[in-house]
């Protein structure tokens, strides 16, 4: 290990970006050259483990914080939806939407089917919640943010027009 350290410090000040894979590679090459027996990865990587020489975790996407607020302080400004599925003791699926209030969290209204969501739910799903806060009306007093997911149901032309005719407007998570 002791003899090791020095070869490995080499390379990694030469180049920082490199692996203990590609150090133990270089390692070997040399070790190859001069007749000498090869290292097994793993040493190579404890070793660069242990003297804190190893790169960060690539974990394949960036992580964005969520630093907006969906919660509001008056009811009636930002209204939500989403659809979650549960599985039944039976193997059967339910796909259950819903909408609710981001001020008071109620529940305004949901569906619930052993089929898929399809945008005449959604739009189902937007009347009945219109017309339990504001009753029978075909336009909303005031403008109402819509927030949901990117789900097919949520991004179909339709739904869209639908809701903006309303008087929403219809805004949506990033993927």
């Amino acid at each position: 290990m002791k003899r090791l350290l020095p070869e490995i410090q080499q390379i990694c000040s030469q180049k920082n970006t490199y692996g203990y894979r590609r150090v133990t590679a270089m390692i070997n090459r040399e070790r190859r050259n001069l007749g000498l027996p090869q290292v097994n990865h793993k040493r190579i990587y404890r070793i660069m483990k242990t003297h804190s020489l190893l790169l960060q975790r690539h974990t394949g996407r960036p992580t964005r914080t969520h630093d907006g607020q969906v919660i509001t302080r008056q009811s009636n400004m930002r209204w939500y939806s989403d659809t979650l599925s549960l599985k039944c003791w039976n193997g059967e699926k339910v796909e259950i939407a819903f909408a609710l209030d981001t001020c008071d969290r109620e529940v305004m209204s949901w569906i619930a089917t052993s089929l898929a969501i399809t945008g005449e739910m959604i739009r189902n799903l937007i009347a009945e919640s219109v017309e339990k806060r504001f009753g029978s009306v075909l336009k909303l007093p005031k403008p109402v943010q819509w927030l949901s997911d990117n789900g097919g149901p949520y991004i179909a032309y339709d739904t869209r027009v639908f809701a903006e005719s309303i008087g929403f407007i219809v805004c949506n998570t990033p993927a």
